[in-house]
């Protein structure tokens, strides 16, 4: 049976808890691999297994378990190996890269942050910066609507500068949130999002990177922040260098 691999800590970590159980239905047992100063929490991997709300929860709480004991570095979701000889092969192969990720990120957790515009108050916020808009906007008014060449035009440079003020916006809360956090890992981009950002933070300084969110929310009334986390590192375990990004027998931990 293949073999499903939820994170990698340190050999000395603390014991799992008694009884602990991972992906599948019924759960199956989460046990512990070891090769020289490190160990892999693993389970049997079920045949068949799909992103189900169960077995993503799962897979969740087993490394908030195993983190609450001390740093792990959390896999993706549906990452698998052949079987437990190649987790510890692995192991063995990438150890200096993960005890150097185990060092860098102990103590820390991951705090995404995304950002959207609030319709109302960004086309508000356009419309008093922009002298050519308002003025353009004003003579449409003036004239019972405006012909359609005039409507069309006064769409462009509306969304122009919007799109103009996201990347503003992008940047500057990106400026005012990094100094809080140890580390920042670009997302990937999706429609909807002009912002999407993990922040890897201290867990003795997740309060005041809360705080400096808060902030920016009171700051930028036209943005619409969104905060996740705590989380583990997701973001910020880089590959090993024997398998790309991506792979499953590869063992690559990073972002689900």
């Amino acid at each position: 049976m293949s073999t499903y691999v939820y994170g990698i800590t340190a050999r000395s970590h603390p014991a799992l808890p008694e009884g602990m159980t991972g992906v599948g239905e019924p759960a199956l047992p989460v046990r512990i691999l070891t090769a020289g100063e490190l160990a892999a929490v693993v389970s049997d991997s079920p045949e068949g297994l799909r992103p189900k709300r169960r077995d993503l929860l799962a897979h969740q709480n087993v490394l908030a378990e195993t983190g609450a004991a001390g740093c792990v570095l959390p896999m993706r979701f549906g990452s698998v190996a052949t079987d437990d000889d190649s987790v510890v092969q692995v192991l063995g192969e990438r150890e200096e890269h993960y005890k150097e990720r185990l060092q860098a990120l102990d103590a820390k957790v991951e705090y995404n942050v995304k950002a959207t515009h609030v319709e109302d108050a960004v086309l508000h916020l356009v419309m008093a910066e922009n002298t050519e808009i308002r003025s353009l906007a004003e003579a449409n008014r003036t004239a019972g609507g405006g012909g359609y060449d005039d409507k069309i035009r006064l769409g462009e440079l509306v969304a122009a500068a919007v799109k103009a003020r996201e990347a503003e916006d992008a940047a500057e809360v990106r400026s005012l949130l990094e100094p809080a956090a140890s580390a920042v890992s670009v997302g990937p981009e999706s429609t909807g999002w002009l912002l999407n950002l993990s922040f890897l933070v201290p867990r003795d300084a997740a309060e005041a990177f809360l705080a400096a969110v808060d902030d920016v929310r009171g700051s930028h009334p036209h943005l619409d922040l969104r905060v996740n986390g705590p989380l583990p590192p997701y973001s910020f375990v880089e590959p090993g260098p024997a398998e790309p990004a991506g792979s499953t027998a590869g063992m690559d931990a990073g972002a689900e």
